[in-house]
């Protein structure tokens, strides 16, 4: 794979933060490979520094960080404030599944969304439309990478955080893949990119790892991996969430999805033969973060084939991180030899050719549209122009009519004042 020229990097990073600090290309590689979430509905200027100093190359929104009053206009001057900022083409990623996971409400003034399981059970063209909806919503606001759509199974249907909440589109795997494909190319049309999840599955799972542990080695299914195979293989992926689910199955030392080199590297960029992006999900969910030590989690993590870590700054009881800190950690781990500086260019180099789809491709949709909407215009104005004067029509038709039946009436009168006199 053609690497991105690292001294070009350096000269943009450079000019747009004006550092006086000495930055190589690692400091820039391991800026790519973070995620953060931020903590309220304005620029926050901490976040706005790490961006413009290359710390972190991708951020999240969640529903907090909607302003309440004008909401998609202020949303919209946060978004390019942070991508103003950012030396590289910042990822701003959200979770607009459809449904329950929601980030862009109606009562903030966003389209309606309908859940996986609700548009599995309308139909194909229903969820072409919704989709259609959700990307030009998010293009607009600048928002160019969607966390979904989710390709976990509805094979267990008492399962809290997939079934539960209605995000699987379905419990067959060819149905889950054919929604899922339909919603990625509607996604696809606006160069917004889009992330499956959870991988390895967790649609067999009993409990929420938000919470703790979720182990699937007695439930998981490998036909759970269909939806992933199908869409690697019909060139329908752009990048790929794992799970944090336990499946000693697939990794006997019984490390999650997403710490697993089992389960990212072997199975899903060995056996499936996937080399895209792999973020992972959520650092801070409690799956994680009860159970592992910050660095241990992300020098399992890296090593195991993640790219990008998420650390939300969402998760009640989670102690916030700032792109800095983990930044220097996996700085501190490269020279210190634990993580070799060859696997954190893999990583920079599968981020460098997604961040290249990042296209022109919004203001071409809005063009066609524009001309769409104009044509539409134009037949309603003829549709009018007709109505009116049918409508005028019918009018003279109705005054003829009245005035011949007053007429009647007046000459019935006139007959019978005759016939008294």
């Amino acid at each position: 794979m053609k690497k991105a020229p690292i001294a070009v990097l350096f000269l943009v990073l450079a000019y747009h933060a004006g550092f006086t600090q000495t930055i190589d290309s690692l400091d820039i590689k391991i800026g790519q490979m973070i995620l953060i979430g931020m903590p309220a509905a304005k620029v926050d200027s901490a976040v706005l520094r790490e961006v413009r100093q290359g710390k972190v190359g991708s951020v999240i929104l969640f529903e907090k960080n909607i302003p309440a009053k004008n909401s998609y206009t202020e949303l919209k001057k946060m978004t390019w404030t942070y991508q103003e900022a950012a030396p590289i083409p910042l990822f701003i990623a959200i979770d607009q599944e459809g449904g329950k996971v929601n980030r862009l409400k109606e009562k903030y003034g966003f389209p309606r969304s309908v859940s996986a399981a609700k548009l599995g059970a309308y139909g194909i063209d229903s969820a072409r439309f919704y989709a259609e909806i959700t990307a030009a919503t998010l293009a607009g606001l600048g928002i160019n990478v969607n966390f979904a759509p989710v390709v976990d199974l509805a094979s267990n249907p008492t399962n809290p955080i997939i079934a539960g909440k209605e995000r699987a589109f379905s419990a067959d795997p060819d149905s889950v893949a054919m929604f899922a494909k339909e919603f990625i190319k509607q996604h696809r049309k606006l160069g917004i990119i889009t992330a499956l999840k959870h991988f390895p599955g967790h649609g067999s799972s009993k409990d929420d790892t938000h919470l703790g542990i979720a182990d699937v080695t007695n439930t998981w299914k490998e036909n759970e991996l269909i939806p992933y195979q199908t869409l690697i293989d019909s060139g329908f992926i752009d990048a790929i969430m794992t799970a944090h689910i336990v499946n000693k199955n697939l990794d006997e030392k019984a490390l999650p999805g997403t710490l697993s080199k089992k389960i990212t590297n072997d199975l899903l960029r060995g056996k499936l033969h996937y080399n895209g992006v792999v973020f992972s999900d959520d650092m801070q969910m409690h799956a994680i973060a009860k159970h592992y030590k910050l660095e241990e989690a992300i020098l399992l993590a890296i090593n195991g084939g993640v790219d990008i870590l998420t650390f939300s700054n969402n998760i009640a009881g989670s102690q916030e991180r700032a792109a800095d800190k983990v930044h220097q950690i996996i700085r501190k781990f490269v020279e210190e030899g634990k993580i070799s500086e060859d696997r954190i260019d893999q990583s920079f180099d599968r981020i460098m050719l997604l961040k290249t789809k990042l296209s022109s491709k919004t203001e071409e949709y809005y063009r066609k549209e524009l001309v769409r909407a104009q044509e539409l215009a134009r037949q309603n104005e003829e549709m009018a122009m007709i109505n009116e004067a049918r409508a005028k029509m019918n009018a003279e038709k109705a005054s003829e009519k009245a005035k011949q039946e007053e007429g009647q009436k007046k000459e019935k009168r006139k007959k019978k004042r005759s016939k008294s006199d």
